[in-house]
């Protein structure tokens, strides 16, 4: 049995591009370096003797918080510029003399 054909156009997408996910993907693995680096940082700054294990603590602690962080922001970001494609083709497609009225 044949399927019915669909003229519908294709819904728009509101998934951010494949290198706008990688580019927030690589923001995030950089914050939890840059966060690793600073907790390890401050606990080698404060601690005396070797202190192996808190500064692993630290690292670890810094990588997290940087990277939940920079994780958190870009999701907003990749979901406005979702929204904001989903809004852009949608005012591209109406009529023009429709919004004067």
């Amino acid at each position: 049995m044949a399927q019915p054909v669909d003229d519908a156009p294709p819904t728009p997408s509101a998934l951010p591009s494949v290198r706008a996910r990688v580019l927030a993907f690589l923001a995030i693995v950089v914050a939890g370096a840059c966060g690793g680096l600073i907790g390890y940082g401050v606990v080698g700054v404060q601690c005396t003797g070797k202190c192996t294990t808190a500064k692993g603590w630290g690292l670890l602690t810094g990588a997290l918080i940087g990277a939940v962080g920079v994780a958190v922001i870009a999701v907003l970001v990749l979901r406005a510029m979702g929204e904001w494609r989903v809004i852009q083709s949608r005012d591209n497609d109406d009529d023009p003399d429709e919004r004067l009225s």
